[in-house]
């Protein structure tokens, strides 16, 4: 996801003892069709037809190695998949409801594979993509210049989060309880959920350390004085269970709850080439909605293929079955996969949307990285190939 950089971090972890269950898997270029890797969607229906409407392959760019908050994108990938090992990438038949739509979809790694580019600036570079996953925040700053356009968004809320040692600070239950204490709070430089705490006094500017690079050395070396920038739904298990040298359980509390709605890895595509695309994005578009919906409802088969894609792409990044399952619980109890205040699973609130605008335009403006002028929500996100009817219902 956005800011993992642990595969840089890998030798700290594994010094800490973590599990490497992603590391290690072999080098073919083919994929399997064995039980355990069959990402086919669960549900049944009509058949879909791309052929002719859509690019073939459809072409996805995650901005992460692969993990269960991308399982939208993998519930499409059909059996037949085939992976290259080189390039970071895994191709096959696009499936919905278990049928084939005619067309390849092609899913390609982010972070170290593309040298941790922003999502929307490696759009503009290599046009072969479709879509690709830009959190709200990215399509604010980069509006001006490589300007991206929302179409689904499978993740309601983000699972970015801040940790602590509850049994270091008892009396913190909140962000804005934590910022009254003397804590350190370790970040990646440059997330700009920071600079809103900051903003708005959350946190304070001599509280906040930017220099986290996705190791756990700091956190457990401080013994839990200090706090911690990460995602709900993957460091709190990874510290409880795959890092023996901190092994408890930390608290947290979800960006989110402090006002910052922003809305993750919207899958986008280039803002030019909405009419381009428009035939393809009003079958594509419900397609994505019914996969999230899909791979929440029976995650097996997609988790297994992600765990098998970690092993093979052998990058550094760890992915274990228990944190998968995790992955997968969390993303439910928090609300980060759901409807939102209707009833549609993947649209955009467009009030959410224009908030976030208002809250991170001026944080660009004194970055001197300004948005585009006049942007609105209609900019960045439009509902225009959502189906209504698509309901999330756990």
């Amino acid at each position: 996801m956005n800011s993992r950089k642990l595969a840089g971090a890998l030798a700290a972890m594994l010094a800490l003892g973590i599990a490497a269950a992603g590391c290690g898997g072999d080098n073919d270029n083919e994929g399997s069709d064995g039980a355990a890797a069959q990402p086919t969607s669960t549900a049944t229906g009509a058949a879909v037809n791309l052929a002719g409407v859509c690019p073939d392959p459809v072409v996805f760019q995650t901005d992460w190695n692969p993990e269960s908050e991308y399982g939208a994108l993998y519930q499409i990938i059909g059996s037949d998949y085939t992976v290259d090992t080189d390039k970071k990438r895994v191709t096959g038949p696009l499936v919905s409801g278990g049928q084939d739509t005619g067309v390849k979809v092609e899913v390609r790694v982010g972070g170290p594979a593309i040298g941790f580019e922003p999502v929307s600036a490696q759009m503009y570079l290599d046009k072969s993509i479709t879509l690709g996953q830009v959190n709200t925040d990215e399509a604010v700053r980069l509006s001006k210049t490589q300007p991206t356009l929302g179409v689904v968004s499978p993740l309601e809320i983000s699972p970015f989060m801040i940790m602590w040692d509850p049994n270091t600070y008892p009396q913190v239950n909140t962000l804005a309880d934590l910022g009254k204490t003397d804590a350190k709070v370790l970040y990646f430089q440059g997330d700009t959920y920071l600079e809103y705490l900051l903003d708005k006094g959350i946190l304070r500017k001599n509280q906040v350390d930017g220099s986290y690079d996705g190791s756990p050395a700091r956190f457990v070396s401080d013994g839990g004085k200090s706090a911690q920038a990460g995602f709900a739904t993957s460091e709190p298990y990874i510290y409880e269970n795959e890092v023996p040298a901190w092994g408890k359980p930390v608290k947290y509390e979800l960006i989110n709850k402090q006002g910052y709605p922003m809305y993750p890895q919207v899958l986008s595509i280039r803002a030019g080439e909405k009419a381009q695309l428009a035939d393809c994005l009003e079958k594509l578009a419900p397609v994505l909605q019914q996969a999230q919906i899909d791979f929440m409802k029976d995650p097996k088969r997609t988790n297994d293929l992600v765990i098998e894609l970690v092993k093979q792409y052998n990058t550094g990044w760890t992915y274990s079955p228990g944190l998968a399952d995790y992955a997968i619980s969390k993303m439910g109890e928090l609300g980060i996969v759901g409807n939102g205040a209707n009833q549609t699973l993947g649209d955009f609130d467009m009030a959410r949307v224009q908030q976030m605008i208002d809250i991170t335009t001026p944080i660009f403006a004194k970055q001197n990285k300004p948005a585009k002028a006049g942007l609105t929500a209609e900019d960045i996100a439009t509902n225009e190939f959502i189906d209504e009817g698509i309901s999330y219902t756990p």
